[in-house]
Formats: C-alpha cells, sequence, structure tokens
C-alpha cells in the first residue's frame, strides 16, 4: 500500500493521494467551521457568564491551552495508530467539549465552560494535522500545494461558521446555547467523514527500540526547522491575539454582534482564500519569501487597526490579518515538511504544534487582559493595546527569517 504514495510518478496519476487530500479538504470546511463559530461567540458567552470581565475570553485560552497539551500526545498516537484514529479520537472530544458547553450556558457556570472549552482543544489540535496529513507520502514538488489545498477548506468553513452563529446564536431562550449543540452535530459527522481517509499507519518500533531519524535536541538544532517554529507560532499567536478580541472590540465600540459575525467571516475568508494560490506562490518564489511577504502584511494589519474604530477599519484590518496569516503559516508549515525525513514526523509535527499552540495560548490568554483591563474599560484603547502587543514579536520573526535567509545555503 506504501507503494501508492511513495511513487515518483505525477500525482496527478495517483487517485489515493487526491482521494486523501479531498477528504481533508472536506473536513477543514465542514469540522473546521466550529472554530469560527467558537472563537466568535466563546468571548462573548465568556463575558456574560465571567465575574470579572478580564476573565472574559479565559474560555478561548482554554482552548488554546487543551490544544497545545494534546499536541505532541496526539502526534504520537498518530505515529503509533494513523491519522483516521487520531482524528475520530479528536471529533469525539470535540462534540463532548461542545456538549459540556452548552450545558455550562444553561447552569451559568463559568467554571464548566471552561472545563468543556479545554476538552474543545482536542479538536483544535487535530484540525492543525489535516496540513501534515495532506503531505504524508505525498513527493516533496507537490507538498506546498497538498497543504495549501487542505487549508483552502477553510474558505467554506469562512462561510458556514458565521452564518450558522446568525442562525444560533438567539436561537434558543439561553444566548449561545444553540451554538454550541449544532456544534456537537458537526462533530458527528467525522466519523462517516474519516472513514474515507487512506493514509497507513508507519510501522510499529519494537518495544525500547530507539527512534529512527534525529532526536528532539537535534531537530531544534536545524536552523530551518527552529526559524519555521518561530515564523509559524508568531503567525498564528498574533492572528489569534487580534482575532481574540475583535468581537469584544466591535461590540465595544457600538456595533452589533451580527457586525462582529461578519468581520469574522471576511476574517476568516481572507485566511483561506489565498489557499488556491499560496502553494504556486511558494514553488516560484520560494517559502522563505512568502513567509516575509505575510509577516509584512501582519504588521500592516496593526497599523490599519491603529489608524481608528470605524466599521470599515475593522473589516480592512481583519482581512490583512487573515492575509498575512495564510502566507506566514502556510509558509512556515511548508518550511517545516522540507526538512525532516518521514521517521521524524511525530517528533517534529508535536514540537511544531506544541511550540506553536503555545504562543497562541499565551496570546489568547493576554488578548482578553489586554482588551478589557489594560484600558480602564475604554475598548479603543484597549484595542490599541492589542494591537501595538503585534510589534515586539513581528520583530523577533522578522530578524530570525534574515538570519536563516542571510546564512551559506550549506548550512542551512
Amino acid at each position: 500500500m506504501s507503494n501508492l504514495f511513495t511513487s515518483s510518478s505525477t500525482t496527478s496519476a495517483n487517485p489515493m493521494v487526491w482521494r486523501n487530500v479531498i477528504v481533508l479538504v472536506l473536513a477543514q470546511a465542514v469540522l473546521g467551521a466550529q472554530m469560527s463559530m467558537i472563537f466568535t461567540v466563546g468571548g462573548l458567552a465568556g463575558q456574560m457568564l465571567a465575574s470579572n470581565p478580564c476573565w472574559s475570553t479565559l474560555p478561548l485560552s482554554l482552548i488554546v491551552l487543551g490544544s497545545v497539551l494534546s499536541a505532541q500526545p496526539l502526534s504520537e498516537f498518530m505515529s503509533a495508530h494513523g491519522r483516521r484514529a487520531g482524528f475520530m479520537l479528536a471529533v469525539g472530544a470535540g462534540a463532548t467539549g461542545a456538549g459540556i458547553a452548552a450545558y455550562a450556558l444553561y447552569l451559568g457556570s463559568f467554571g464548566l465552560f471552561m472545563a468543556g472549552s479545554f476538552l474543545t482543544g482536542i479538536y483544535m489540535s487535530a484540525q492543525g494535522f489535516y496540513r501534515f496529513a495532506a503531505t504524508d507520502g505525498v513527493p516533496p514538488e507537490f507538498q506546498p500545494k497538498a497543504i495549501s489545498y487542505v487549508m483552502a477548506g477553510g474558505l467554506a468553513a469562512a462561510i458556514i461558521g458565521p452564518q450558522m452563529v446568525k442562525l444560533t446564536a438567539q436561537a434558543m431562550v439561553v444566548p449561545f446555547m444553540a451554538t454550541y449543540l449544532a456544534i456537537i452535530g458537526m462533530n458527528l459527522l467525522g466519523p462517516i467523514l474519516f472513514s474515507f481517509l487512506r493514509i497507513p499507519a508507519p510501522g510499529r518500533r519494537a518495544k525500547g527500540a530507539p527512534h529512527p531519524g534525529r532526536t528532539r535536541r537535534e531537530l531544534l538544532k536545524d536552523p530551518v526547522i527552529a526559524v519555521a517554529m518561530i515564523c509559524g507560532m508568531v503567525s498564528y499567536a498574533l492572528m489569534n491575539l487580534v482575532m481574540t478580541s475583535t468581537p469584544l472590540a466591535v461590540v465595544g465600540c457600538g456595533f452589533e454582534a451580527e457586525d462582529a459575525a461578519d468581520i469574522v467571516s471576511a476574517h476568516v475568508l481572507a485566511m483561506y482564500l489565498p489557499s488556491f494560490f499560496t502553494g504556486h506562490l511558494i514553488a516560484r518564489f520560494g517559502r522563505e519569501v512568502i513567509v516575509g511577504v505575510g509577516l509584512v502584511i501582519l504588521a500592516a494589519s496593526g497599523a490599519v487597526a491603529m489608524t481608528g474604530v470605524e466599521l470599515e477599519q475593522f473589516f480592512i484590518a481583519l482581512v490583512l490579518l487573515g492575509l498575512g496569516w495564510n502566507f506566514g503559516f502556510i509558509g512556515s508549515t511548508a518550511m517545516l515538511a522540507s526538512a525532516h525525513s518521514p521517521d521524524e514526523r511525530g517528533h517534529v509535527q508535536g514540537m511544531n504544534d506544541f511550540v506553536v499552540f503555545g504562543g497562541v495560548f499565551l496570546a489568547s490568554l493576554s488578548s482578553g487582559g489586554l482588551m478589557n483591563c489594560s484600558s480602564a474599560g475604554d475598548p479603543q484603547a484597549g484595542w490599541e493595546a492589542v494591537n501595538m502587543a503585534m510589534l515586539p514579536f513581528l520583530t523577533l520573526a522578522g530578524a530570525a527569517l534574515i538570519w536563516l535567509v542571510l546564512r551559506p545555503k550549506e548550512m542551512r
């Protein structure tokens, strides 16, 4: 079966590769819609339940923490048992987390709502592995395109998620409860979808046998892997930092929750729509160039956000934020995929997502504090604080990328 994936023939002649890519695109589109739903209503639900507004985005932070803590175990689990088993496990956790969150809203329990959010993080971690699964056994020249196609599935999620929020947010007496019930239904589609996935599990090692490939310490010393992790972490963390506070800022500046949903929808469209050509741009201009362009666009997003809090400024800033994330994150993922062997994927992918989502967790945790507690309750000042916080991290990622590019090719 592995010959189906390692053939040197063109990928268009390999229907199994395309079958897997299609399944992962659909997973990103349908199952992935739940994340835009949660990040649209989660902060508002937290604000409704929390006794202190400074903690309103803590449930979103716990989603990311759950993703951080499950990234390495989930990666190792999939290395041993296969992608399908790992994805099945994750949608079960997603459905359970949404069920607990819905019950918490019914009870008015902030603590229980946070517990449900933490379990949702297991699904979020698995969704991050869709892009890696797309590269399993795929020829190196097709890997950036496979990643882009799978990420492009988020385009449908960008439409489905916010529209579901509009339909469900106030559909029951308890606000947002119907949204989480709808998320349970989405996750129940997962087992059907993943039953069509055909990525063979790697062969199991004998107990006590050494892990093939480089150790974690050796992998982290690889300049390409290290810089890819830094740039991927910064791209994702800054996107999350700003997006988490966006619904609070929009509503706090006098607009409606529906306006916030529309802005998040435009943002998620900008995150995924470029994926139809990002892989081609990477193939033409190189991974490092596309990552650099992504960091510049993220900086432009922050600059626009600092100019004011009219509705059009929110829209432009969030569209730029999504576009910058797309180039920065997909470019970083392609850099990482090119720098390790198949035997090392469990270590590398788990470490990468631990670092990336660790940064996202800290950004999410900081977002509510910057938005609500650094500005004496002034939403405009809080929004400015959130966007100012991007600068040092963009400087770090930019410096790391320049250092890598200036190194002699034989030392990369």
